[in-house]
């Protein structure tokens, strides 16, 4: 009898500790990379341009049907410029794609991971991630709005942050009107 409360109870402690120390994920949603789309529109001081970048896979976690944590690996080999045609959209693509920009060849993935997610409405989250690009990780926030099984997300990213200098009016103070603009924005529609 002893050795069978011994054992019931070595095993409620094992149980205990187990959970304790696992993280609850929930439901986990897996993104429809064929389904989704992520825009990205840079800015500079004669214009803009804007483009397509694929996700190589993704997820969100919800719990009792809120969400709760996400992850995104962002396939970077996918830069696609939208605004120009020819020759000139073959050189921006080739350009963000170079060292000048995102480094593709040595760093063919960026990656966003999901740290604190809060209800901020009915439908929408107040996310806080980590957001990697070039190799360097970085604090990013934003919302997140999430209608049925499709997900919208818009982010202000600073480039400069990841090292991503090229002419940048922060670092180069004579660029006047050749100058682009630290900050572009990257919008997604999710479907899982």
């Amino acid at each position: 009898m002893k050795n069978t409360i011994k054992t019931l109870a070595l095993a409620a402690v094992v149980t205990f500790i187990t959970f304790s120390f696992t993280t609850i994920e929930g439901d986990k949603k897996v993104i429809k990379t064929d389904k989704s789309k992520v825009v990205w529109k840079g800015y500079k001081v004669t214009g803009s341009h804007e483009g397509t970048i694929g996700i190589q896979s993704g997820f969100l976690n919800f719990n009792e049907g809120k969400l709760i944590g996400g992850e995104f690996v962002i396939d970077m080999t996918s830069i696609n410029t939208t605004d120009m045609q020819g020759e000139y959209k073959g050189k921006l693509d080739g350009h963000l794609k170079s060292d000048d920009f995102f480094s593709v060849a040595k760093f063919p993935t960026a990656k966003l991971v999901f740290k604190v997610v809060t209800a901020s409405g009915k439908n929408a989250y107040a996310v806080n991630g980590d957001l990697t690009i070039k190799g360097q990780t970085k604090p990013i926030s934003f919302t997140m709005s999430i209608y049925g099984n499709k997900a919208t997300a818009s982010l202000k990213i600073d480039r400069t942050k990841y090292g991503i200098e090229y002419k940048s009016a922060s670092f180069f103070e004579s660029l006047k009107d050749k100058a682009i603009y630290d900050e572009f924005d990257l919008v997604s529609d999710l479907e899982f």
